[in-house]
């Protein structure tokens, strides 16, 4: 059973930084792609950043461009996103996931969801 570990989030007042890891079991980050979802109550789950598994290709969310950084280490079973100049809005439950890059989009592989780690950007 694949499973994800999130961690690394915290309360911060706009403008902070953050950096996120997700631990997966295995070497799926190296088979797939991998990549950052958040959801904020009331919202829908949405792609924050994601990356092909040899990181060929990669992809931000319009509202995080130019502040975030997704990345992997070099074994493939972690995976980090670098969060700079933070706002409120970026506030959500982080997850984790491996994807998989298809028809210029990326896709969720694993109904498996982690329990997330909570970022909270308010002052």
């Amino acid at each position: 059973q694949v499973q994800f570990v999130e961690s690394g989030g915290g309360l911060v007042q706009p403008g902070g930084s953050l950096r996120l890891s997700c631990a997966a079991s295995g070497y799926i980050f190296s088979i797939y792609g991998m990549g950052w979802y958040r959801q904020a109550p009331g919202k829908q789950r949405e792609l924050v950043a994601a990356t092909s598994s040899r990181s060929t290709r990669t992809t931000y969310a319009d509202s995080v461009k130019g502040r975030f950084t997704i990345s992997g280490d070099n074994g493939k079973k972690t995976m980090y996103l670098q969060m700079n100049s933070l706002k409120p809005e970026d506030t959500a439950l982080y997850y984790c996931n491996a994807v998989q890059y298809g028809s210029g989009i990326y896709y969720p592989k694993f109904d498996s969801w982690g329990q997330g780690t909570q970022v909270t950007v308010s002052s």
